[in-house]
C-alpha cells in the first residue's frame, strides 16, 4: 500500500499544480480514450494506434503548455487517415469505414482545441462517436461502458460551463450525475413507449467482418480456435427438467460434402454448389416420425452473424421465434435436420423448441440419396483408405455396425489424444491423425473417423454444433459457451437409419460425459488469477451471466409485442405502433404541462433581499424619489440624497 501511495500522491499533486485549462483538457482526453476503447475490437489496428498516438501527443502538449500543431500537421494526418481508411475498407461508405473515420477525426479534432467553440464541437462529436459501439453490440458490458462514458462527457461539459475559478472535477461529476438522474424518467418513458418499428428496430451489420461461433463450413483448425473463446454462445432454459448431459447436443450445420480439406453442407445457405444434381436427392424417410421422450427448451442465442439456429437434437418441428428482431420469421429446415433463417442473426434472438430423440430415422433412405455420404475426393489420404480396406478384410464379412465399432475400438486403444494444440495439419489430414500425430481436437477426430467409414463404403457425415455446457446456479439456466463448440459424426446403418456417434467420447470420455473442457496455457492475467479461489471466480462469472440474461430479458427483448402487452396491462387500447405513439405523445404532453406549472410556481419567488429593496423603492416613490433603473441599493440611496 505504501509503495503505491507515493507515486499516486505525487501524480495527484502534479495534476493539481496544472493550470485549469490543462487539467480540463487532460480529463476530456481521458474520456475520449475510454470511448475509443469501447470499440477497439472492431477497429483496425492502425486506427487504435494512430488514435492513441494523437491523444497522447495532445495530452503532452497540454501538460507542457506547448503550442498546438499548425495546420499542415492536421491536414497531413487527416489525409493519412482517409487514405488508410480507403486501403483498409476499399470505401469511405458503410458502417465499418464510417466508424473508423469518425474515431480518427475525433482524435484529430483535439489538436485544434483552442476556444470554447472547439470544445463544444469535440463534445458533440464525442457524443456521436459514442453511438457507434451500439452498432455492433448492445450487450450489458457495452451499455455500462457507454453509460460511464456519457457521465464523463457530461462532466467535461459542466466544467466547460464553469469558466471561472477552479471547480473540482468531482463537483462537476456530481452535477452531471444529478442532471442525468433527473432525465432518467424521461429516458425510461421514451424506452417504454417509443414505437418499435420492426424495419427500423435493429441495425444491419456488415457480414464481411470476422465472425465468432460456428461457421457453415469446417476446415481442420477452425473449431479448435473456437475452444479458446469463453464468451457465451447461447443460454438454455428447460421448463420440464434438464436432459442427461450426454444428450446435450445442439445441432448446427451438417457437413456432407468433402473436397479433401474442407467439409461443406449439402443443403442450406452455405450449401455446396458443385455437387451433381443426382446426388442431391433426398428420401422422405430421412424425416421419419420421432418418438418420445420429449424435452421442451428455450434458447437465448447471442448474435452470431450467421443464419444457423442451433437446436437440441432432434427437433423435428420448427422452432418458434419469440423475441428479437427476427421474431415472427419462420425458420427453414433442411432434409438433414438443420434449422436456419433467411438472414443472419445480428441481435439477441430467443426461440422455443421441442426435442424428440428418434428411435428410427431414415431407415428407408435409398442408396442414391446416401451416395453423397460415401463420396471421397480422389488422391487424398491414401494411407487411411488402404488401412480401412485392410480393416474391412480383417473383420471379414461383417455388418456396417461391426466395422464402425472396430474403428471406434482402434480409436480407444490406439493411443490417440484429445488436445487443444495438435499443430498445423498438412494436405492429408486423416493420414496425419491416424498414423503420425495421433492427437487432435474434436474436428480432427470426427473428420478422420468419417473418412475411414466412407473408405469402407459406409455412409457417414460430420455434424457441428455445441455439446454440453454448465448450469448457472444463480438463475438455473444452462450456459453454453463458444468453447463448447463441438463436431461429431452421424453414421447410416441398415435397419437403424442415421445414428449419432461421437468419436471424441472414445478418445476423451470426460469431454462429453462430465463436460470437461480443454484450457489453453495460462497467460499473465490467468496466471495471476490462479491464486484466487476458483469458487469465487465461478460465482462472479455466474452472477455476470445471470445479469446478462436479465439484461436480455428486460431490455434487448423489449420489442413490439412486449410494448403492446405493457399498454394493455395499463388499460389502454393497443393494436399497433400507432397506439404506442399516441400514448407517448400524451405522456410527453403531461410531463410538459407539469414542467410549465412547476416553473410558473417558482417564477414569482425571488430573493428576500430583492423583495425588500423593491418594497423600499415603492415607498420612496410615493414620497417623490425618482431613481434611474436598474434598481440597486446604491442608485436608490443616491436618488434619496438628491431629493433633499
Amino acid at each position: 500500500m505504501s509503495l503505491m501511495a507515493g507515486p499516486w500522491a505525487r501524480g495527484r499533486a502534479a495534476i493539481e499544480r496544472l493550470p485549469r485549462e490543462a487539467r480540463d483538457t487532460l480529463f476530456l482526453l481521458t474520456v475520449i480514450g475510454g470511448i475509443v476503447a469501447l470499440q477497439v475490437a472492431r477497429l483496425p489496428g492502425w486506427t487504435s494506434a494512430l488514435t492513441a498516438a494523437v491523444l497522447v501527443w495532445r495530452g503532452w502538449l497540454a501538460w507542457k503548455a506547448r503550442p498546438l500543431p499548425r495546420w499542415p500537421w492536421r491536414v497531413a494526418l487527416t489525409v493519412l487517415a482517409v487514405a488508410l481508411t480507403v486501403m483498409t475498407h476499399r470505401t469511405l461508405l458503410g458502417p465499418d469505414a464510417g466508424v473508423t473515420l469518425i474515431v480518427v477525426l475525433l482524435a484529430l479534432k483535439t489538436l485544434e482545441l483552442r476556444a470554447r467553440r472547439d470544445a463544444y464541437v469535440v463534445f458533440f462529436l464525442a457524443f456521436f462517436t459514442l453511438l457507434t459501439p451500439l452498432l455492433s453490440s448492445q450487450s450489458l458490458a457495452t451499455a455500462l461502458g457507454t453509460l460511464l462514458a456519457v457521465w464523463g462527457l457530461l462532466t467535461a461539459l459542466v466544467l466547460a460551463h464553469l469558466p471561472l475559478g477552479r471547480p473540482p472535477v468531482w463537483q462537476a461529476a456530481r452535477t452531471a450525475g444529478a442532471q442525468a438522474l433527473a432525465g432518467a424518467p424521461v429516458m425510461a418513458l421514451l424506452f417504454a413507449l417509443f414505437p418499435r418499428l420492426p424495419p427500423l428496430w435493429g441495425i444491419p451489420t456488415d457480414t464481411t467482418i470476422g465472425r465468432s461461433g460456428l461457421s457453415g463450413q469446417m476446415q481442420v483448425g477452425d473449431v479448435a480456435r473456437l475452444a479458446l473463446d469463453e464468451r457465451v454462445a447461447l443460454r438454455v432454459a428447460f421448463p420440464d427438467g434438464v436432459p442427461p448431459r450426454e444428450a446435450l447436443y445442439f445441432r448446427g450445420p451438417v457437413l456432407r460434402v468433402f473436397d479433401g480439406r474442407r467439409w461443406r453442407p449439402l443443403h442450406g445457405p452455405d450449401a455446396a454448389t458443385d455437387v451433381p444434381p443426382a446426388l442431391v436427392r433426398e428420401d422422405a424417410a430421412l424425416h421419419a416420425a420421432p418418438a418420445a421422450p420429449a424435452w421442451r427448451y428455450q434458447i437465448t442465442l447471442e448474435p452470431t452473424l450467421r443464419p444457423w439456429l442451433p437446436t437440441l437434437e432432434w427437433t423435428p418441428a420448427s422452432p418458434r421465434l419469440v423475441a428479437g428482431a427476427a421474431a415472427g420469421i419462420a425458420p427453414q429446415s433442411t432434409p438433414d435436420g438443420q434449422w436456419w433463417l433467411p438472414r443472419p442473426v445480428t441481435d439477441v434472438l430467443r426461440y422455443e423448441g421441442v426435442a424428440q430423440p428418434p428411435q428410427r430415422l431414415g431407415t428407408d433412405a435409398a442408396r442414391l440419396a446416401l451416395q453423397v455420404d460415401r463420396e471421397l475426393p480422389p488422391g487424398y489420404n491414401p494411407r487411411t483408405l488402404a488401412w480401412a480396406q485392410a480393416l474391412r478384410r480383417e473383420v471379414g464379412d461383417a455388418s456396417p455396425r461391426a466395422l464402425m465399432e472396430a474403428v471406434l475400438r482402434h480409436l480407444r486403444d490406439g493411443g490417440y489424444r484429445y488436445t487443444l494444440e495438435p499443430g498445423v495439419y498438412g494436405r492429408d489430414t486423416a493420414d496425419e491423425f491416424w498414423f503420425d500425430r495421433r492427437a487432435g481436437f474434436c474436428e480432427h477426430i470426427a473428420s478422420a473417423f468419417v473418412i475411414a467409414l466412407r473408405a469402407m463404403d459406409i455412409p457417414a457425415r460430420v455434424v457441428t454444433g455445441y455439446q454440453g455446457g454448465e448450469r448457472n446456479p444463480v438463475d438455473g439456466l444452462w450456459t453454453v459457451r463458444h468453447s463448447d463448440a463441438h463436431a461429431w459424426a452421424e453414421v447410416w446403418l441398415p435397419g437403424e437409419g442415421w445414428v449419432r456417434v461421437d468419436p471424441t467420447a472414445w478418445v476423451s470420455p470426460d469431454r462429453t460425459v462430465s463436460g470437461e473442457r480443454l484450457a489453453p496455457p495460462p497467460g499473465p492475467v490467468a496466471a495471476a488469477l490462479v491464486r484466487v479461489d476458483p469458487r469465487l471466480l465461478a460465482s462472479v462469472r455466474a452472477l455476470w451471466d445471470a445479469a446478462n440474461q436479465r439484461w436480455n430479458d428486460w431490455i434487448l427483448d423489449y420489442g413490439p409485442t412486449r410494448q403492446l402487452d405493457l399498454l394493455r396491462r395499463l388499460g389502454l387500447t393497443a393494436a399497433g405502433w400507432q397506439d404506442a405513439a399516441r400514448a407517448l405523445g400524451v405522456a410527453l404532453a403531461v410531463l410538459a404541462t407539469v414542467g410549465v406549472l412547476a416553473l410558473a410556481w417558482r417564477w414569482p419567488r425571488r430573493d428576500p433581499w430583492q423583495r425588500w429593496l423593491a418594497r423600499a423603492a415603492r415607498t420612496w416613490a410615493r414620497a417623490g424619489v425618482i431613481y434611474a433603473p436598474p434598481l440597486t441599493p446604491r442608485r436608490l440611496l443616491a436618488a434619496i440624497a438628491a431629493s433633499g
